[in-house]
């Protein structure tokens, strides 16, 4: 299958519901995508690590000879039963055909991509592939293989991201490759507009021109005092360079009140997605976890979320934990494919490459959320050859939609029972819906967050003898359940933690706390002089885990 369509159209969001559908029916997809942040969106891991390519563009019969006599690979490959590709537009033919060629050999079957179901997803009007030099065929779509899928194609049309029509008609103009003189108009009138917003919009920029450098001098320029989070982990090393390669989480975070900042992560429970915009305007006097406003004008405390690395069956291997904040002053436009952005400052002056344009244009809600710098005549342009396949690719899913109308109901459900069986799924309705209660049990939605969310975890208190219990049966991290027990203190400080912490342990915390208070060093305190976390972290040389230090100091 080949999902696409316009920026905003929900194609991650069709594809999370397609891999909750396989999973409730314990059927687990392989997910890649050809850089780490777009891999992120869908806790995928890159093309090239997962198909162990390296830093190769391309391969031959001697590469995969040599890959056949790696074991893991071997068993790799042979649990590879779904495969599922995001952001195609930037991968190149030579790397389309390198995946089909290796999943032909370790499958050892001559049909495409080994025989493996195959779902690509992306939109040829966004970023293309990176190219050294001039090459006659560059899209994954040019390459034999794409022809060889015979695929079934799903173009989506309606517009989740974008609510203005004026916007709506520019990216419109721009897909169609000729921009109407309204459109133009509407540009010309958000060139150095003012944005009704409370802080500076995000800057994206065509180049990287020191991103963090400008980030860093903006941070510096603020009179508050930093305040440092550093990140915790779990897994081997090796996965966790792996996480931090392929998402936007970073080791250390520095912020100051009024830092503008971008949340990067996806949150149900607290309404937020990857890419929302905000400024800092506190940080709470208990944990000094930040306070963000964002634009919307909500407040949202923070609490530290979690990256990981999961293997093929679904359990996660290596983990990061850390504030899912990034300074926001500025970031480039191919940091931004994926995000929602409710406002930003575009320069598109040194556009240099088709699509670029069209991406930082799609990142926004509305017309009224862009101050644009500056536009060249490259910011408008997609290439032709897109142009020419586009409408293709429309009359290919109209033919889609065709032939399942041509369907009934009951044919439908025969053929998807059908189709999980050969994948060793299950079809068992009250087995999935077992299945579906579990995962559904992981996230509720955020009106019922203050309420329902912490309950849940005080009722599982009595039947979890430790915290990674209790984080399994919540079927939460564990930094988020720690979050919930502290408001579970605070509403009822009779609840009873001891069970949780090490009593040594405790005592030595204990003892660093009375310590750090009597010394009363300045840098020890938040504004509001509750004791920092990283002071006492560091009075213990680091032995006690941050996470034992926060529990325990709500036994204290």
């Amino acid at each position: 299958v080949f999902v696409t369509g316009s920026a905003g159209t929900g194609k991650t969001y069709l594809l999370n519901l397609f891999i909750e559908y396989l999973k409730d029916r314990e059927v687990y997809p392989t997910i890649v995508a050809p850089t780490g942040i777009a891999a992120s969106h869908l806790k995928g891991q890159t093309i090239h690590s997962y198909f162990s390519l390296g830093i190769r563009d391309g391969i031959d019969e001697e590469y995969i000879d040599s890959m056949r006599d790696k074991k893991y690979l071997i068993t790799r490959f042979k649990k590879l039963k779904v495969l599922i590709v995001d952001e195609v537009s930037m991968i190149s033919p030579e790397i389309f055909s390198s995946i089909d060629m290796i999943l032909r050999a370790f499958k050892n079957h001559n049909l495409p991509f080994g025989g493996v179901q195959v779902v690509l997803s992306g939109d040829f009007f966004q970023l293309p592939p990176v190219t050294r030099g001039f090459k006659e065929k560059r899209f994954a779509w040019q390459a034999s293989a794409w022809r060889d899928l015979d695929l079934w194609t799903c173009y989506l049309t309606q517009k989740f991201r974008q609510d203005d029509d004026k916007l709506i008609s520019i990216l419109d103009d721009i897909r169609q490759g000729h921009i109407s003189q309204s459109s133009r108009d509407a540009l010309e009138s958000r060139h150095h507009a003012e944005l009704d917003i409370e802080f500076a919009p995000t800057k994206l920029y065509t180049h990287n021109v020191d991103i963090d450098r400008i980030n860093q001098e903006e941070l510096d320029a603020l009179p508050d005092r930093p305040h440092h989070y550093s990140h915790e982990s779990k897994g081997s090393k090796s996965n966790i360079e792996k996480i931090f390669k392929t998402s936007l989480v970073l080791e250390e975070l520095t912020l100051k009140k009024n830092a503008v900042v971008m949340l990067i992560k996806n949150n149900q429970e607290e309404g937020y997605v990857n890419g929302t915009t905000g400024i800092v305007v506190g940080f709470d006097k208990h944990d000094d976890m930040p306070i963000v406003k964002i634009t919307s004008g909500r407040k949202i405390k923070l609490e530290m979320e979690e990256w990981s690395i999961e293997n093929e069956n679904g359990s996660a291997i290596a983990s990061v934990s850390q504030v899912p904040l990034r300074l926001a002053w500025a970031i480039t436009i191919h940091k931004s494919q994926g995000m929602t952005l409710d406002a930003a400052q575009i320069d598109l002056t040194k556009t240099f490459e088709s699509g670029q344009g069209y991406v930082a244009l799609s990142r926004i809600k509305s017309i009224e959320g862009l101050r644009l710098m500056g536009i060249n005549d490259k910011a408008l342009v997609v290439d032709p050859l897109i142009l020419k396949i586009d409408d293709r690719i429309q009359g290919a899913s109209e033919k889609s939609i065709a032939k399942i109308e041509s369907l009934s109901a009951q044919e439908l459900q025969q053929r998807f029972d059908a189709h999980i069986k050969a994948l060793d799924g299950i079809v068992d309705k009250r087995r999935i819906e077992q299945n579906r209660e579990q995962a559904s049990s992981h996230s509720t939605p955020h009106d019922s967050y203050r309420t329902s969310t912490y309950s849940k975890t005080k009722h599982l208190i009595g039947k979890s003898d430790t915290l990674m219990e209790l984080a399994k049966n919540r079927g939460l991290g564990l930094s988020t359940i720690i979050a919930h027990l502290g408001k579970l203190k605070e509403e009822d400080s009779s609840i009873d933690l001891e069970k949780y912490v090490d009593s040594s342990h405790l005592k030595l915390i204990e003892k660093a706390v009375k310590k750090l208070k009597s010394n009363a060093e300045e840098k020890s305190f938040n504004d509001d002089g509750q004791l920092l976390l990283k002071p006492i972290f560091d009075a213990l040389d680091g032995k006690i885990s941050y996470d034992e230090i926060r529990v325990s100091l709500l036994c204290l």
